[in-house]
């Protein structure tokens, strides 16, 4: 064995879960952590990663560092509680809310606290789970991270952890540069100038009804409504879809789609009650489409100047944003060039960083000060020359 080795694990569950934001963050963070390994990392001087993940995984990771491999017979939660554990040597990284409870030299990312802001949006065993299992792990684990300034606040606010345990380890926008935008039949026939994009559920707290409910005003005035996302049952429960001639469902599609839909369309709305980090305005603002978003939670600390904001619960000011853009075509440029240099301040390999740093700092290693690798710019620098 190498003097001074490092081992640490990843806890894979996620590969064999739906990618939504979560899993996003999960599916990026491993893959810019092997990007710095591979690259010779100092803070990745003699250690060792390994992916461990369950049998029914949906998929696998292209990584060059990181290895992978699969153990027990079985996933879900008793993969992760009875099975994870007794293949983890040193250290772990939880990336999705959850992990053994057994573990307790573990750096834990608790996303939100969504149950309990708005717990109508979740099923009740969902519910359950999440009051009793998160605030266990918090208090056992050796980190916690999260994503934002406001879900910080929150776990502090609802006391799951002290302040001085949590490192914020936001998302990043990189992955979105990556998708080429490629129109399907579906998306073609609804992007333009005067398409209003959803993105999420029907869960409560998506809050997607304050938008709905002015189809008839936005179609008199020429726009439309695309709902992009499907609910999953089992977390969020089972409701109906609003019928509407103005309103269009395209459920899940792929992320070039989205893409080509965002960069088409007027504008995305996200009029979220609660949201961690809020990933799709980042996402957005990635592919130059500007962003109408609500002046809760995390929304303002991720958006910045680069967002319109309204109340969730004024439809009047949200049609009045809608208008602002639809009938300025300078102000709509002007979003999208301040959404990219707000996109920027958000970096997978940033967050890959300080998760090394805890990983050195759980192991006793003295961390020196380091520069980040700079990253290119998504606004050219004649387009910053006349702002």
């Amino acid at each position: 064995m190498t003097k001074g080795a490092r081992h640490w694990a990843i806890n894979g569950r996620f590969l064999a879960q739906p990618v939504t934001g979560v899993q996003r963050y999960a599916r990026e963070v491993v893959a810019a952590l092997d990007a710095r390994i591979a690259a010779g990392d100092p803070l990745a001087r003699n250690l060792t990663v390994e992916l461990l993940t369950p049998p029914d995984r949906r998929d696998e990771l292209a990584l060059a560092a990181i290895r992978t491999r699969v153990i027990g017979d079985f996933g879900g939660h008793g993969w992760e509680q009875a099975v994870l554990p007794f293949g983890v040597r040193g250290g772990l990284i939880s990336l999705c809310n959850s992990g053994p409870l057994v573990t307790a030299r573990q750096i834990l990312c608790i996303h939100d606290l969504n149950t309990r802001a708005c717990p109508q949006s979740y099923s009740l065993p969902f519910r359950l789970l999440y009051r009793t299992l998160i605030p266990a792990l918090a208090r056992r684990v050796r980190h916690v991270t999260t994503v934002s300034g406001y879900s910080a606040g929150q776990l502090v606010r609802h006391g799951l952890c002290e302040a001085d345990k949590i490192t914020i380890a936001p998302d990043g926008y990189e992955h979105a540069l990556r998708w080429t935008p490629r129109h399907s039949i579906r998306t073609h026939s609804t992007a333009s100038a005067g398409t209003i994009v959803l993105l999420g559920s029907r869960a409560p707290h998506k809050n997607i009804n304050i938008v709905l409910g002015m189809g008839d005003r936005l179609a008199a005035a020429g726009l439309r409504v695309v709902v992009v996302g499907l609910s999953d049952g089992r977390v969020f429960g089972k409701r109906e879809e609003q019928a509407g001639a103005n309103i269009g469902w395209l459920g899940r599609i792929g992320d070039d789609e989205l893409a080509a839909l965002l960069g088409d369309s007027l504008c995305l709305a996200f009029p979220s009650l609660v949201e961690g980090f809020g990933l799709p305005m980042l996402e957005a603002m990635v592919r130059g489409c500007p962003v109408v978003a609500s002046d809760r939670a995390s929304l303002p600390e991720i958006g910045g100047d680069a967002v319109l904001y309204a109340p969730p619960d004024r439809a009047d000011i949200w049609f009045d944003r809608f208008m602002q853009l639809a009938g300025d075509a300078a102000l709509r440029r002007m979003m999208i060039v301040r959404g990219r240099r707000q996109a920027e301040k958000f970096s997978w390999d940033e967050t890959a960083k300080r998760y090394l740093e805890l990983m050195a700092r759980t192991d006793g290693i003295p961390i020196a000060a380091t520069r980040s690798p700079a990253r290119p710019s998504l606004v050219s620098a004649t387009t910053r020359s006349k702002l």
